[in-house]
């Protein structure tokens, strides 16, 4: 007996070690650090490229990365007694020090795709576009580097993500990581296949499904529709004045989703923000006035396409 409680006080006591271990290591380590490489990309500054850019990041970017100053300045994403700590999105504006304005054209396409700023560090799992087009990504960049009211320079500086032990654990352990560059051009489906073009813009260009999926934890951002519940809603996320808001359903159930709604209800609610029934969405969602009718004619057809999901997570009234 004596044996037997000596043994399991010794493979307690080797647990309690690797634990301690670990927590020190999560919570004293520095950072990951990563090698940058910029990415060849060509940049047209013409007026086709800068509204397409515009389009892109007024609707996706301006969203968390909104600041007092109404430019790209950057806000709380993250409140300090969440999950992950207390986080700030970036100032993306043109300011030389204090945004992106030192960053080459090369590292920014670098850093969209992987994640990766120019001093080494992934800034994720949030803004990666992994399946964008290279004339889409291209297109974003050019409007950054334009002089439009929201990405001239600001001097707000925002504070140091202040991570939790959970979310130090969740870069320093791997959870969260960097995604590989892409090995071949990128390129979107052609406008005319409305199906896929309509897929293209659902998940690569504005990531719908990563807010309308089951949670931003089991979303697969390289192939998004392997993502857990997709695009069926339940996904918990707070809105400007950090409540939580439920996603909705945006399949065609008829109960549970937008099966019921009308081609220009859909329209309505995603431009203007509001529902069949009158009532407001949250402020959490973009509002995607700037979308052509092509554009959101070819969203509706896509999600019209997928299989109805009847789980009364979200009901989109």
């Amino acid at each position: 007996m004596k044996k037997i409680l000596k043994i399991s006080a010794i493979i307690i006591a080797v647990l309690l070690g690797i634990i301690l271990t670990v927590v020190l290591y999560v919570n004293f380590a520095p950072m990951p650090e990563h090698t940058v490489v910029p990415l060849p990309i060509q940049v047209s500054y013409d007026s086709s490229a800068v509204n397409q850019g515009r389009k892109i990041v007024e609707t996706v970017c301006y969203t968390c990365h909104k600041g007092a100053d109404e430019r790209l300045s950057g806000a709380m994403f993250s409140k300090p007694e969440s999950g992950l700590g207390e986080i700030w999105s970036a100032n993306i504006t043109n300011h030389s020090s204090l945004g992106i304005g030192a960053y080459r054209h090369g590292e920014l396409a670098h850093m969209l795709r992987t994640g990766i700023n120019r001093k080494g560090r992934f800034i994720g799992p949030f803004m990666l576009f992994p399946n964008m087009s290279d004339q889409d990504l291209a297109a974003v960049i050019a409007y950054l580097r334009s002089d439009s009211p929201i990405t001239r320079p600001s001097d707000i500086s925002n504070p140091k993500p202040s991570y939790s032990l959970i979310g130090k654990a969740l870069f320093k352990l791997g959870v969260f990581k960097p995604l590989e560059i892409p090995t071949s051009t990128i390129n979107a489906p052609a406008p005319s296949d409305t199906l896929a073009y309509g897929k293209y813009l659902a998940t690569s260009v504005f990531a719908c499904y990563e807010c309308h999926s089951r949670s931003f934890e089991t979303n697969d951002v390289l192939i998004p529709e392997n993502s857990e519940g997709y695009f069926a809603g339940g996904n918990p996320i707070e809105d400007r004045n950090f409540e939580i808001v439920i996603s909705a359903n945006l399949t065609p159930s008829k109960e549970h989703g937008i099966g019921s709604w009308s081609k220009d209800d859909f329209k309505r609610a995603i431009r203007q923000g509001i529902r069949p029934n009158q009532e407001l969405l949250s402020d959490v969602m973009p509002r995607f006035s700037l979308l052509s009718d092509q554009e959101v004619n070819a969203i509706w057809t896509y999600l019209e396409s997928l299989p109805a999901s009847e789980p009364n997570l979200a009901a989109a009234k």
